[in-house]
């Protein structure tokens, strides 16, 4: 006897009606019809007085009823436990590393999600450039990060962040090039450029370019774009970066132009292969497979 089926016979016995309770379970009339009568062949004794004025319940009827709602009534009771378990079971602490990306507001949205289900678990983000979130990773000191490509994963798992990230050149508003819609790279020629001190950033900007790094005009380096944004605001250089980097505060009197052709990139959930994780943040990287993973 299944407890679907025993549902369907105590929502029945309660509304004395078929009809009002297919409504109820949102099932048809027919079916309802059909498992009712199926119940009482497989007990071999009817459950029902079918009478004009609607279902009277048989001596059998109300037998089985009474330890419907027990059975439900327990079922219940068992189910509503385990979510209880399952929420003190995992508490605990995770430690996220995060770059600054358009992708950023993926980690707050799955926190939220996370932290209410599991009201035990805290949290600390750690905000920084790949590199040095890359190191606190390794030292154990970060149980999982959000990096930003291109980035060696070698040494990670890793799960590929849907939204992509737009590569281009910040500059003052009223630089000439800034008239233009996007930067090429015959554009570079010349130009003051401060871009990322990681390696991999550098190789991105000269693959595309077909410029070495020596031919560039870079001037300066940086690890996060918070820094370098008064220095493009006053002219004394365009900064290579993400749009996603300055998402909600790009000042005023800067521009962002995309690459032509475009470069993008995706963030990328990592872990390391060789750490063994808590239940807790085994539990929130399934959050991430389960939104994300295809």
């Amino acid at each position: 006897m299944e407890l679907r089926v025993l549902r369907y016979f105590w929502t029945i016995a309660e509304e004395e009606n078929i009809s009002r309770a297919a409504a109820i379970l949102h099932v048809t009339q027919p079916t309802l019809s059909r498992q009712l009568r199926a119940l009482e062949t497989e007990l071999g004794t009817p459950l029902f007085d079918r009478q004009s004025k609607g279902l009277v319940l048989t001596s059998a009827g109300l037998f089985l009823k009474s330890r419907a709602a027990e059975i439900l009534q327990l079922t219940q009771q068992t189910t509503q436990e385990f979510v209880n378990r399952r929420q003190q079971l995992f508490s605990g602490h995770i430690t996220v590393g995060c770059v600054e990306a358009d992708n950023s507001d993926t980690l707050a949205m799955l926190l939220e999600d996370f932290v209410s289900d599991y009201p035990q678990v805290t949290f600390d983000i750690f905000s920084g450039a790949s590199d040095i979130i890359t190191d606190r990773l390794d030292k154990g000191l970060l149980d999982m990060a959000i990096l930003l490509e291109p980035v060696n994963t070698d040494k990670y798992h890793t799960l590929t962040l849907p939204r992509t990230e737009t590569w281009g050149l910040l500059m003052a508003a009223d630089a000439f090039l800034a008239r233009q819609d996007h930067v090429t790279p015959a554009d570079l020629a010349g130009m003051p450029l401060m871009i990322s001190n990681r390696p991999e950033v550098q190789r991105l900007l000269t693959n595309w370019s077909g410029l070495t790094r020596q031919q560039l005009n870079i001037i300066g380096t940086f690890n996060l774009s918070f820094n370098a944004l008064p220095l493009v605001a006053h002219q004394v250089a365009a900064a290579l970066m993400i749009a996603g980097a300055i998402t909600n505060r790009q000042p005023a009197e800067t521009k962002f132009l995309p690459l032509k052709p475009a470069i993008q990139t995706n963030c990328v959930l990592v872990w390391r292969r060789d750490r063994v994780l808590t239940p807790v943040v085994t539990e929130f990287i399934r959050y991430f497979k389960d939104a994300f993973a295809h």
